[in-house]
């Protein structure tokens, strides 16, 4: 009767260490997580990457009004740039919608300024396991975004309607 519990005790052992020791299994889910963690990520970083309008696509969408400027202002929208004198419509064109539009009072009168910023897309991923008690416990933290952090690269300040003054961020 010793030998028969001796070896139930053996069999229970063995089955306890693997059924507690699933050393393999569980790095196999963390590289499995993280990897598809890793992968939606990166999709929606260059999802909100494509989300970006371009002068060329704004033009697209309102060519009857782009064809009828001046060539130099359209070789400027066309780039990308706002000069002096530039309409509303036509710095949307350029640069398109602001991230922000503060309305300035001096002793000059009032200026409406409108803020671009730089909008590249971020992506943070985070992994953690720690250990205690007898279990293990992981976790996966993604962060993709185009906004989190963004740095101002121009500013276009318009008065009585059109541009007065353009202040461009340097690098």
């Amino acid at each position: 009767m010793v030998a028969g519990m001796s070896l139930f005790c053996e069999r229970s052992r063995a089955a306890n260490q693997n059924a507690s020791n699933p050393a393999k299994p569980l790095s196999a889910i963390l590289i499995m997580k993280t990897s598809v963690f890793f992968c939606l990520a990166l999709v929606l970083a260059i999802l909100s990457a494509g989300c970006s309008s371009t002068p060329q696509s704004r033009i697209k969408k309102n060519q009857a009004a782009f064809s009828s400027y001046p060539a130099e202002v359209r070789s400027d929208i066309e780039r990308g740039q706002v000069r002096v004198g530039f309409t509303p419509e036509q710095t949307r064109l350029a640069l398109g919608d602001p991230d922000r539009v503060l309305t300035r009072t001096s002793d000059a009168g009032v200026s409406e300024v409108w803020i671009y910023r730089e909008n590249k897309p971020r992506l943070g991923l985070g992994l953690g396991l720690g250990f205690g008690g007898g279990s293990v416990g992981t976790g996966v933290g993604v962060s993709a975004s185009g906004r989190e952090f963004p740095d101002e690269r121009v500013r276009v300040i318009f008065t009585a309607g059109r541009v007065s003054a353009v202040e461009q961020i340097s690098p």
